[in-house]
């Protein structure tokens, strides 16, 4: 039997999950708001990175992983929140949020200062580790996503595919939005190539997602 490319990541093992609950369990603060490259922090830990469409349940996810429900906040308006948002996390980490795209009621020029500063970023960030690419459980990969995953490839970036609300979601349905997903990311050299499944309500995946983090170089 051939395996699935890009599989579902399977839950990490106790040593594994000890380390990803004690990266986190020494707490996370905000640091500061980014809104041009002069204005980054040193690049003096290890950063990981979370993109996703605006609504894709990307504030409630680092909310989960940190256990903090307040740190980072969702805008109700897409394309409202134009910083890169920086979280300290233990002593060597460094989450970083990205602002929502999909910017259908962003002004032009909005958008394409926003690009520039996440191309900018993404280029330029010799610690960055690995972006989280958040997909919607209910709706797969849509063309804004696969937009984004094109910059990523282009700037030579690890990214790993995060499905977000699968709880809202039949198994059956499961099955087929991954499916497409896969079909999506094998079309991406810079794919990582195993998916988490995620739910921030439940819980799920998020001991998977924290162990990815705690074992990265």
């Amino acid at each position: 039997m051939t395996a699935l490319p890009f599989p579902v990541a399977e839950e990490p093992d106790a040593e594994s999950a000890e380390a990803g609950r004690m990266l986190f369990a020494g707490g996370t603060e905000f640091v500061k708001g980014v809104v041009a490259m002069s204005g980054l922090p040193a690049s003096d830990r290890l950063e990981v990175c979370f993109a996703g469409r605006s609504n894709v349940g990307k504030s409630s996810l680092i909310n989960a992983l940190t256990g903090r429900k307040g740190l980072a906040r969702a805008s109700n308006t897409p394309g409202r929140t134009q910083e890169i948002n920086f979280f300290a996390t233990g002593e060597n980490h460094y989450l970083v949020d990205l602002p929502g795209y999909g910017f259908a009621n962003a002004p032009t020029a909005v958008v394409a200062k926003w690009q520039a500063l996440l191309k900018q970023y993404l280029s330029g960030r010799q610690s960055l580790r690995r972006a989280f690419v958040l997909i919607d459980a209910r709706h797969g990969v849509k063309k804004v996503d696969d937009e984004i995953l094109s910059l990523l490839d282009g700037a030579a970036v690890t990214f790993q595919a995060v499905l977000t609300k699968a709880d809202k979601v039949k198994e059956a349905d499961r099955a087929r939005i991954l499916d497409q997903v896969r079909t999506a990311l094998a079309k991406h050299p810079a794919a990582f190539p195993e998916i988490v499944v995620t739910s921030s309500e439940k819980g799920w995946g998020i001991p998977t997602l924290r162990s990815i983090i705690a074992e990265l170089e």
